[in-house]
């Protein structure tokens, strides 16, 4: 009987390449996500008017924002 290798059990060395995103990409997406979730968080309500300044000016201007952070996330590059 001959023996031979098995292909699954054979050391494969695997070139790790660096990641696209660093640590602080991560970081700021993470925050651009809780912006974003506190802005739906300033729309929503059962009590008071519906078109509350706050639900209808600061809560759409704090996502956006939150979108605008995660774009910057995106393409942030550590000098």
């Amino acid at each position: 009987m001959s023996a031979k290798k098995n292909p699954s059990k054979e050391t494969k060395t695997v070139d790790r390449q660096p990641s696209i995103f660093s640590k602080e990409n991560y970081i700021l997406t993470a925050a651009s996500l809780a912006v974003v979730v506190i802005g739906f968080f300033l729309m929503t309500g059962s009590e008071g008017d519906i078109y509350d300044a706050r639900r209808v000016t600061i809560a759409p201007i704090v996502v956006i924002s939150g979108f605008i952070l995660g774009i910057y996330a995106i393409f942030y590059k550590k000098k």
